[in-house]
Formats: structure tokens, C-alpha cells, sequence
């Protein structure tokens, strides 16, 4: 019983970091911009600021997220048994 709540609690955390970067990077490349006038966009080390927001630096956040998670969520178990 206590091996499938934590299995339950690790299936949860999981699906809320997957829906987090989701959401990040649909408003990100989808909602953050302004105009679809290329003239106006801005720029972040040559890449277009919404393209760096959604797949650069969201990536970046979710990959730190994911190694805390499993550091304090996730345990080590038999899964045999």
C-alpha cells in the first residue's frame, strides 16, 4: 500500500511538471507576442524573444525543476515485490 501511494504522488508530480512546461511554452510561443510583423520582434542572442522564452530558456527551467523533483519527490524502491 505505501509503495503505490508514493508510485501515485511520483505519477502526479510528473504530470504537473509536464502540464507546467506545456503551459510555459504555449504562452510563450503562441500568446507572449505582440504582432506577427517579423520587423518588430525582439531579439535575445539572435533568436526571436518569444522562440528563446518557450523553447531556450523553458527548457533550461524545466530541466532544474525536473532534477529538484526527483531529488526530494521521487524515491528509490523494489518494484519486484
Amino acid at each position: 500500500m505505501k509503495k503505490e501511494k508514493q508510485i501515485n504522488k511520483e505519477a502526479i508530480v510528473t504530470v504537473a511538471l509536464y502540464l507546467f512546461y506545456f503551459i510555459w511554452w504555449y504562452y510563450f510561443a503562441y500568446l507572449y507576442i505582440d504582432s506577427e510583423n517579423v520587423k518588430e520582434f525582439k531579439y535575445i542572442l539572435g533568436l526571436p524573444e518569444w522562440f528563446f522564452y518557450s523553447c531556450v530558456l523553458g527548457l533550461v527551467i524545466i530541466n532544474v525543476l525536473v532534477l529538484l523533483v526527483v531529488k526530494i519527490f521521487f524515491k528509490d524502491m523494489d518494484l519486484d515485490q
